[in-house]
């Protein structure tokens, strides 16, 4: 694929606890956080309490406890905030508070815990964004030895406190206020598998079906249906939000190969009725009306119409071919036509990201194409809720230390190598920049844009922390820039990477949600080439040894070595995102 920050602090803490047990597993938007860890032994229960987020004005929070005694058939948790915290909204227990003191007890379909079982709840809470462990805890009625347990973990608003309630279904400006947000507890136990893990397996991240065999479930995996079940379970009564990736276009990928689909390039009939049909079908079963179900809508597929066909250097045949056939214009028309029809699905177009559209020539041909998709096989504008940038992309939200109306000894930024003549620096002002655009060719005066922040922090030791020097436009620029790509046209498992801002809803004007819609942790393609049954390709841009091409200025493409094919696990990965993570965990 060519694909101001909050400071939090993290805290993890262990206790043994006298009986009962929980553990917890949930989701959410907030911000960051920074590490604590303690221990403390008793008889008969273990119990984690980690502030998974915590910020002036809040904090998330998510509890562990496996039952270590005899088996329970309730349970019940108690402890005392340290300060003037609010619970103000829970998921997987029902929470009460008198004064400080809060009581957790289970719900229905997890009170019973036999020897070694676990049950799991998270809370989001008002705070001074200085939480700190809870001194005691209390498990159905008997005192912790030692108590000691934490507030601060990424299990946002992800609510399963009553799996039976449908919700209100009402169709919203922004689907992501007031919202949990869906963990996927496939990406879930392979994050907290990893060391350190544990710190991001509650974050939502999007579900990705790229093939027709991941609507029913691929190679023994969770289906749609699964998902959309396990979203139930995790709504509570509150609202929930489901993020899909809808992604499996005829000739799907044309301008590299590592995702590479199923569907060839004229396969326009089987991608709507083995495909887009069927999940559109799935998606308006009543069963599913209160879920909020967002889909990011083929990513990858417009802009390459746009920057890699005709006589432009990136072009490639295969783009021509998919502009000359119209498929992907079609496709992604057809989809938001049959998907919009849904009263409780929000279409959310990708739309590339500053790096790839944010220069003249891209600018408006790539507005005026989305209008193109957007008013095809039936769809019109109505059936967009909006956008998303940077979909498992690298380039960073926000360049603190250069502008694009900087100059250095009277030469433009926009003169310098990196920028290279770009209109934008990073990604927040390129969404904000771009939505006026779309608003400006017919689109929704309302339309709101999503940023993928999973992969977009660039932490650790590298990242600067001032302008660079002033010598040249190019040691500004390049002593300065947050993202530390070769160049912003590496795509591919980026060497230096780190997780970005954590899902948030409404972060900034314009913005209706920052967002994990790649998983990390997913690899963006083999490093060699790896024979599968997953039509995927070897893209040598995934190949750390490459010296690249047009579409990179002709510099190393920047990957990770040893990485698997697109969409498999790659650990390594996993934990140079998390070590360079930003805000830190």
């Amino acid at each position: 694929m060519s694909r101001t920050s909050r400071t939090t602090s993290r805290r993890s803490r262990t206790a043994l606890m006298a009986a009962g047990a929980l553990v917890a597993a949930a989701a959410g938007t907030a911000a960051a956080a920074g590490p604590f860890t303690a221990a403390a032994a008793a008889a008969g229960c273990t119990v984690n309490y980690t502030i998974q987020n915590q910020w002036n004005g809040g904090l998330t929070a998510s509890v562990n406890v496996t039952n270590n005694g005899a088996a329970v058939n309730a349970w019940q948790l108690e402890w005392s905030f340290a300060g003037s915290e609010q619970v103000s909204q829970g998921w997987n227990a029902a929470l009460t508070q008198s004064g400080k003191a809060v009581t957790a007890k289970n719900v229905s379909y997890n009170g019973t815990l036999a020897t070694g079982a676990s049950a799991s709840f998270g809370f989001n809470a008002s705070g001074n964004g200085q939480s700190a462990v809870p001194a005691a805890f209390k498990l159905n009625g008997v005192a912790c030895n030692g108590g000691v347990v934490d507030p601060t973990d990424p299990t946002d608003p992800t609510d399963p406190t009553d799996p039976t309630d449908p919700g209100t279904g009402t169709r919203v400006d922004n689907p992501y206020v007031g919202s949990k947000v869906y963990v996927n507890p496939e990406w879930s136990a392979k994050a907290a598998a990893e060391p350190g893990g544990s710190r991001v397996a509650n974050q939502p991240t999007g579900v990705w079906l790229d093939r027709i065999a991941a609507i029913q479930g691929a190679n023994g995996g969770m289906g749609l249906r699964d998902h959309l079940d396990a979203a139930l379970a995790q709504k509570g009564s509150g609202e929930m939000v489901v993020q899909l990736v809808i992604y499996n276009l005829p000739g799907r990928d044309c301008a590299a190969l590592a995702s590479n689909g199923e569907l060839g390039p004229n396969d326009l009939g089987r991608y709507k009725t083995e495909y887009i049909d069927p999940i559109a079908s799935i998606l308006g079963e009543a069963k599913y009306a209160g879920l909020r179900i967002v889909t990011t809508v083929e990513i990858d597929s417009l802009p390459n119409l746009v920057t890699n066909t005709g006589s432009r250097a990136t072009a490639t045949p295969n783009c021509d071919v998919m502009k000359a056939n119209g498929n992907y214009v079609k496709g992604v028309g057809y989809a938001l036509n049959k998907l919009g029809d849904v009263a409780n699905v929000y279409n959310y177009i990708d739309a590339g990201h500053h790096g790839w559209i944010g220069w003249d020539d891209n600018f408006g041909p790539s507005a005026d194409t989305f209008k193109a998709a957007a008013t095809a096989e039936g769809a019109t504008v109505a059936d967009v809720h909006g956008f998303i940038t940077n979909t498992a992309n690298y380039s960073a939200l926000k360049e603190q230390y250069f502008t694009i109306d900087d100059s250095v000894n009277g030469t433009s930024v926009r003169q310098s190598k990196w920028v290279d003549w770009n209109r934008y620096t990073d990604e927040l002002s390129f969404a904000q920049g771009f939505r006026n655009k779309l608003v400006s060719v017919g689109f929704d005066s309302k339309i709101g844009m999503l940023i993928d922040t999973s992969r977009n922090g660039w932490g650790g030791a590298n990242r600067p922390t001032g302008p660079g020097a002033t010598t040249s436009v190019d040691t500004y620029v390049n002593g300065g820039r947050i993202d530390r790509r070769i160049h912003m046209g590496n795509w591919c498992n980026q060497s230096g990477a780190g997780l970005g801002e954590r899902p948030k809803a409404a972060p900034e004007a314009g913005i209706d949600a920052y967002v994990w819609m790649k998983p990390p942790g997913e690899s963006d393609g083999s490093s060699s080439a790896i024979p599968n049954d997953e039509g995927k390709g070897f893209d040598r841009m995934c190949d750390p040894t490459y010296t690249g091409n047009a579409r990179n200025g002709n510099s190393m493409s920047g990957a990770l070595p040893n990485a698997p094919i697109s969409g498999q696990w790659f650990s390594a990965q996993f934990q140079e995102l998390m070590k360079n993570a930003y805000p830190a965990l």
